[in-house]
């Protein structure tokens, strides 16, 4: 059965023996000027502010394409929407009437007014902010745990926690295709050329298959253990994979060959994403940190602190600007009580 990667507690780590992975991580002769230059920009906006979002727990955020709303999914059943103002988040509206948890959200890729929730209640929703309603709710066989729109916005696929994929129009918002996995699917993603389709699944491989034909094209042993995330560099140059080995892999989309590995973290990598200009790829765990590294180089850029596990990270599709979710608890009341705090790392020290 697929496991939401929020709700992956700490797992058996894969050893980085000789002849694994993490033993030829790239090693490079100092830090280059694009490395020099982000962290000059980072020492003067190293700031992070929590903006309150939920009742509970947050499990996604995304920006929308045009990098002016930030959404963010809950635990609360209910998603959030904020607009970016000079350097703070300001709350436009919260989007209520799934039944159970949103456990992943995503915008439009061209359409900044569009998004989607996948939700445990067996349904998707897709929203308008512009009318702040659901234009559509899309019944579906299972409880929903993932899902992405196609990179030409013709498409939604979502994923259930019986290792079935959907694949909805979104216009007519009916179902296209609909695939059982005999293996545990964790995260789905078209590559940027939208002719192929990419699944990580819980033996550590990376299945891809063709689009529309959904006949497989190919199955890669990524990692020795569950593979959990998945992201698309917008450049259209690489692949990142992160799995419960704490180890990211960086793949060649044409060539898919891994080039290189980041192995800074030492819990299972739920979270990646990768900056607008495609050079830097944030990784979070249960680390109380997220590791930023420059994908060329696989070198360490700087690191964000956090107090808890992190479950969600996404950079703005125009800025140096890091939104992301922790587990984080209410210690002011009661330190059980969830925080639901959306955060925003990246504003200039004096904001």
């Amino acid at each position: 059965m697929a496991v939401p990667a929020a709700a992956m507690g700490p797992s058996a780590l894969g050893q980085s023996g000789p002849g694994s992975m993490a033993s030829w991580c790239s090693v490079t002769s100092g830090p280059t000027r694009y490395v020099l230059g982000m962290q000059e920009l980072f020492r003067g906006h190293s700031k992070t502010r929590e903006f309150p979002a939920h009742s509970a727990k947050v499990h996604s955020v995304a920006w929308s394409c045009d990098g002016r709303r930030l959404a963010s999914g809950s635990f609360d059943k209910t998603a959030s929407v904020f607009l970016l103002e000079k350097d703070r988040l300001v709350k436009e509206n919260n989007y209520r009437g799934h039944g159970d948890s949103v456990d992943q959200l995503c915008w439009h890729p061209s359409n900044p007014d569009l998004f989607v929730t996948a939700s445990g209640d067996k349904t998707i929703r897709i929203w308008d902010v512009r009318t702040t309603k659901c234009i559509a709710t899309v019944n579906t066989k299972g409880e929903n745990i993932n899902i992405c729109w196609s990179p030409d916005g013709q498409t939604i696929a979502v994923g259930n926690k019986d290792d079935v994929v959907t694949f909805i129009d979104a216009k007519t918002h009916r179902s296209k295709a609909e695939e059982q996995f005999k293996f545990e699917v964790n995260e789905i993603s078209w590559n940027n050329d939208n002719n192929m389709f990419f699944l990580t699944n819980g033996n550590g491989c990376i299945n891809i298959l063709s689009y529309p034909e959904l006949k497989p094209v190919q199955s890669i042993n990524a990692h020795p253990s569950n593979c959990i995330c998945i992201k698309f560099d917008p450049m259209g140059k690489y692949f990142a994979t992160g799995s419960a080995d704490a180890l990211v892999s960086l793949w060649d989309v044409d060539e898919l060959v891994c080039v290189r590995c980041f192995s800074r973290l030492d819990w299972p990598v739920r979270t990646l994403s990768f900056s607008h200009d495609g050079k830097m790829l944030a990784s979070a765990s249960e680390d109380h940190f997220i590791d930023i590294a420059e994908v060329e180089t696989g070198d360490k850029l700087w690191e964000v602190q956090c107090e808890s596990p992190t479950f969600t990270v996404a950079w703005h599709p125009k800025r140096p600007l890091l939104a992301f979710a922790c587990d984080d608890k209410d210690g002011k009341y009661d330190s059980s009580r969830e925080a639901g705090t959306v955060k925003l790392f990246g504003l200039p020290n004096d904001s």
